[in-house]
């Protein structure tokens, strides 16, 4: 018996134990990835990160949680009606478009003039024609329906509930409620 040299038997062993360790480390990488995957994938399914190309918001990106129905003052993200002044404004394939909700189901939309209102408060104003020169029809009046919402935007050329095309937002259309970023 010889003490402090291995036996082969017992050498053959440790490499053989180390030359399969890379391969318990290749398996866990590869768990790790698919779970990270996994959980942003399961992440985007419910988040968006979207840029405002138009001059209608003051925020140029908004972080959007998908699949919630919004609440007065809160940006919403909606996908347009395909009108005909919306396509030739936007394209066949519009992306969603984002306003702030002034009006919820059950409030009272008015219109005096060019100036409309919500419950009695004014939040926009309406022109007859857009920046092109197209004649606007101006938006529903009336009980913002069960479902539905006012929306607008501070801008003077905002294209918002205040005009037929786009009128009430209901939720059939609603991506998502969105908070500013930058």
């Amino acid at each position: 018996m010889t003490y402090g040299v291995p036996s082969l038997d017992a050498q053959k062993a440790v490499e053989s134990r180390r030359s399969r360790w890379p391969s318990w480390k290749i398996l866990g990488g590869l768990l790790a990835v698919f779970f990270l995957w996994s959980a942003l994938n399961d992440w985007s399914d419910r988040h968006a990160f979207m840029i405002n190309s138009s001059e209608s918001l003051p925020n140029w990106a908004f972080f959007v949680q998908k699949n919630v129905f919004p609440e007065r003052g809160q940006y919403v993200f909606f996908i347009a009606p395909k009108t005909p002044l919306i396509l030739s404004h936007f394209g066949d394939d519009p992306k969603p478009f984002g306003k702030r909700v002034y009006g919820v189901a059950g409030d009272i939309v008015s219109r005096e003039g060019n100036v409309v209102s919500v419950n009695g408060v004014e939040v926009a104003s309406i022109k007859p024609f857009s920046k092109r020169g197209e004649p606007l029809t101006v938006g529903p009046v009336g009980r913002v329906p069960d479902g539905c919402y006012f929306v607008a935007t501070e801008s003077k050329d905002g294209f918002d509930s205040r005009y037929a095309d786009i009128g009430w937002v209901c939720g059939s259309q609603i991506f998502g409620t969105g908070v500013p970023v930058l």
